[in-house]
């Protein structure tokens, strides 16, 4: 447990805490209890929640219990944002939520043995408790002074819109929460994204004034590329840790396509992997960057972590199949469907040409510009070449009735659908 700390700052999972000498104390004469809170927003957590998600199962493996909340109430708040204020969820679409990511978070943390993980739901001490009660037990020990100077609340106050006192008092509740925890659990750190300081330290502040005890937080940086943009979007979109909402094979997709400035410090984050090995993809990335190594084993191992061994090896094999390297018939049909989902395509009918089929999906220009790049032999379907100007895509060229793959030349995919 003495040098948890150390292997948090070396995968570059610290940003900051509040006495870092003290925790660092903490951890060594540990266990200590920690938690982490993941609010329900969204009917899936994201890759920002998997480095929180990560943090607890580093300190959980190194002998500390961990306690994850999942925010039923402050779920039903919405954490105020720095540019407007959020549409908030009814009731019922709130427990959904909580439900679902109840469920998506526990695979991620050991429920058994010795030191069980804890799973909670803060709807459960806030529920019962009416108005009065909160803003006399809980709403006297802050001071609004303070709380305005929190950035995202200062950002709001700034702005024309404003801010409502539902969003206001969203850090009453999440203050709440830790010292909830610090009295049932003893816990005594908390961890969360860098941009959530203001919220943490109202929990810290207020174990402080009504406990009289010091407890620890410890935030994580913000994970930028190389030209300071966030990660954990493609395409604009969100990478969402739910299947249903980002396919296993885009998920894979994303870790591939990491720049090779960023790989490393992703793979010291997001897997097990050891400093010796590590290092060892780090050399790979200087002196073979084209083999793209470090990537692989980025996605392979993130992959697994989030969505199993099966559907990494599932996905590994569409990956290898939409490019020439694998059999496209052995892809099963929702693996089939997320791999061609991104490729740009058209409708065709069983009958139709080789030559309509590469015009229809845009490989070329025109009926001629396909008769030419089928006769010099550049024209393939689902990876078998097709020499044949006269060719035309029979039943079985689709692949679990739905698609077929055409390339043109090595690189140039479409996706030919099957009219319905």
């Amino acid at each position: 447990m003495s040098d948890i700390l150390d292997e948090l700052q070396w995968r570059g999972l610290v940003a900051q805490t509040t006495d870092e000498a003290s925790l660092r104390e903490a951890l060594a004469d540990g266990p200590i209890t920690a938690y982490c809170g993941f609010d329900p927003t969204a009917p899936s957590l994201h890759f920002g929640n998997l480095v929180q998600l990560v943090v607890l199962r580093h300190l959980q493996r190194a002998g500390h219990r961990v306690i994850c909340l999942v925010g039923g109430s402050t779920g039903l708040i919405g954490d105020p944002r720095p540019t407007a204020e959020r549409v908030l969820k009814t009731k019922e679409q709130t427990a959904q939520w909580v439900a679902t990511i109840q469920h998506q978070v526990q695979p991620f943390l050991d429920a058994e043995g010795d030191n069980p993980a804890v799973f909670v739901n803060n709807l459960d001490w806030t529920e019962g408790l009416s108005a009065l009660d909160f803003l006399r037990d809980i709403g006297k020990h802050f001071r609004v002074n303070q709380m305005v100077r929190k950035e995202a609340i200062s950002a709001r106050l700034r702005s024309e819109e404003g801010i409502s006192y539902t969003e206001f008092s969203y850090q009453l509740l999440q203050g709440l929460d830790y010292l909830q925890l610090f009295r049932d659990y003893g816990c005594t750190l908390q961890t969360g994204g860098n941009d959530q300081w203001g919220n943490l330290t109202a929990g810290s502040d207020l174990i402080h004034r009504v406990e009289g005890k010091s407890v620890h937080l410890l935030t994580t940086p913000l994970l930028t590329d190389s030209s300071g943009e966030k990660f954990g979007k493609s395409a604009g979109n969100a990478i969402w840790l739910s299947p249903e909402m980002t396919s296993p094979y885009a998920f894979y997709q994303y870790w591939i396509n990491v720049e090779d400035a960023s790989v490393i410090t992703l793979l010291k984050v997001f897997t097990d992997r050891t400093r010796e090995e590590i290092d060892e993809l780090e050399k790979a990335v200087a002196e073979r960057p084209f083999a793209r190594e470090a990537q692989k084993a980025l996605a392979a191992d993130v992959t697994t972590l989030v969505h199993g061994a099966e559907a990494t090896a599932a996905v590994r094999a569409a990956s290898e199949a939409l490019f020439g390297k694998g059999d496209l018939s052995a892809l099963d049909a929702r693996t089939l469907a997320d791999a061609t989902a991104e490729l740009p395509g058209g409708t065709v009918a069983v009958g139709d040409s080789v030559v309509d089929a590469l015009v229809a999906t845009g490989l070329v220009d025109g009926r001629k510009a396909a008769r030419r790049v089928i006769g010099e032999g550049g024209a393939s379907v689902n990876n078998v070449k097709v020499t044949d100007e006269d060719a035309v895509l029979g039943e079985g060229d689709f692949l679990h009735g739905q698609v077929a793959l055409l390339r043109r030349g090595r690189k140039s995919l479409a996706a030919a659908r099957l009219a319905s």
